[in-house]
C-alpha cells in the first residue's frame, strides 16, 4: 500500500523536549493498525521503533491503556502478513493536522519474532535519514 495522497502531511515532528532510547523511524508506508479485541481500525502506523509506535487515527486514543494491536505487513516484503504487538498507549494529541490525532505507544513482551518483525519493517520500509 503506497501512501494515499489524502493521507501524506500526516507525520508529526518531535520537539526537542522528548526522548527516546532509539531513534524512531519514519515509514514510506501508512501501515493500518487494529484493535486485536475489537477488530476496530485504530489508526496508521507513522513512526515505529521495537520500543515503540507512533499512529495517526481520527479518533482520540486514551492513555494508560493496553492494546494487543494487529498489523498487516507489506506482502512484498514479509511472508508472515501480520504481527500482534502488545502495547500501552502513552499519549495521545492533536497532530500536526488537527483533524487527527498522534498516540504514543510503548510495547512490551515483544518476542524474538515481533522485534525482527519490526526491525524488518524499518529495514525494509524505513526512511532512509
Amino acid at each position: 500500500m503506497i501512501i494515499p495522497k489524502l493521507e501524506r502531511g500526516l507525520v508529526m515532528t518531535l520537539t526537542g523536549s522528548e526522548t527516546r532510547e532509539l531513534k524512531r523511524r519514519h515509514l514510506i508506508y501508512y501501515l493500518e493498525v487494529y484493535d486485536d479485541a475489537t477488530g476496530e481500525m485504530i489508526g496508521h502506523l507513522v513512526d515505529v521503533t521495537p520500543k515503540g509506535i507512533k499512529l495517526v487515527s481520527k479518533k482520540e486514543v486514551m492513555p494508560d491503556k493496553n492494546f494487543t494491536l494487529g498489523m498487516m505487513l507489506p506482502e512484498e516484503y514479509f511472508k508472515e502478513r501480520i504481527i500482534k504487538i502488545e502495547a500501552r498507549s502513552m499519549w495521545c494529541r492533536k497532530d500536526v493536522n488537527p483533524e487527527f490525532f498522534a498516540t504514543g505507544f510503548k510495547t512490551y513482551n515483544l518476542d524474538e519474532e515481533a522485534t525482527a518483525m519490526i526491525n524488518q519493517l524499518i529495514e525494509q520500509v524505513g526512511f532512509n535519514d
